[in-house]
């Protein structure tokens, strides 16, 4: 598990930035850049990073979003397009504070979306590849039905005080956050699908079949628009949390993916 001595802070843009490091970042070579989901930040991670970075010979990058962890706190509410923002406004901005020039990213959840959202963009550098685990395109009912089971289980169980052991100071902006914008009437219209056809490198998609925060659909509406090389990994017996609850089948998977897709990882 990572501890608290792993953890820094870098000031991007202004803010300071929690994150961690796996190996010396090269700007030559691919660096895994871990994007956390809606209630994540770097520590949550654990330990997967590091053994993904150690079956592919890459270095990595693990940070928290700002209102995560012990990076600063956001404006609340997040505004509804609070994931396209964070594709196009701040993670520019990261990597190129780490000098890091090709990326392969690998999110979960909310940022599995952002990952997507970077990727379709015309003005940044494209990544040498995508995985995404449980990603959301549209917004789905069973989307908000999960959440406001989350909303029941921080008020009046005890999923705050969990939050608390990673998030601190940050817990009720990290929560309400990203609660607060999915449960808004409005977020029912939020879709990304428009930025799928721009999305052209190697892709690989993972969902476990009893995820509680959306569907097959969202993998199906990846495969159907993306331009580039698209491979899935659907998961029996797992839920929202592929790393977690099927940690060897994803690193075997994820591992043998960016080995096949011939990404130069040393000389």
């Amino acid at each position: 598990m990572t501890s608290a001595t792993d953890l820094k802070l870098a000031t991007i843009a202004g803010k300071r930035i929690e994150y961690r490091t796996i190996g010396a970042l090269d700007s030559q070579r691919p660096v895994l850049v871990f994007l956390h989901e809606g209630l994540g930040c770097t520590a949550l991670w654990r330990d997967f990073p590091d053994r993904l970075c150690e079956l592919t010979n890459c270095t990595g990058l693990i940070y928290s979003r700002l209102g995560y962890g012990g990076s600063d706190a956001c404006d609340l509410p997040r505004p509804l397009d609070y994931m396209e923002r964070e594709a196009s406004d701040m993670l520019p901005v990261i990597l190129e504070h780490f000098n890091i020039k090709r990326p392969l990213l690998v999110g979960h959840s909310d940022g599995a979306s952002i990952s997507l959202i970077y990727a379709g963009l015309s003005d940044v550098a494209k990544p040498e590849a995508v995985i995404v685990m449980a990603p959301h395109v549209f917004c789905e009912d069973i989307s908000v039905d999960g959440i406001k089971t989350a909303k029941q289980a921080y008020e009046q169980r005890d999923l705050k005080e969990k939050l608390e052991k990673f998030h601190g100071i940050n817990t009720e902006c990290a929560f309400r956050g990203w609660n607060d914008a999915w449960l808004d009437p409005a977020f029912k219209n939020w879709n990304i699908e428009s930025f799928l056809p721009s999305v052209n490198m190697p892709l690989l998609a993972i969902q476990g079949r009893e995820d509680s925060y959306g569907t097959l659909a969202q993998i199906d509406a990846i495969e159907a628009a993306v331009s580039g090389p698209f491979e899935k990994l659907i998961l029996d017996d797992c839920g929202h949390n592929p790393w977690q609850e099927k940690a060897e089948d994803v690193l075997s998977y994820a591992a043998e993916f960016i080995s096949d897709i011939g990404v130069r990882t040393a000389d």
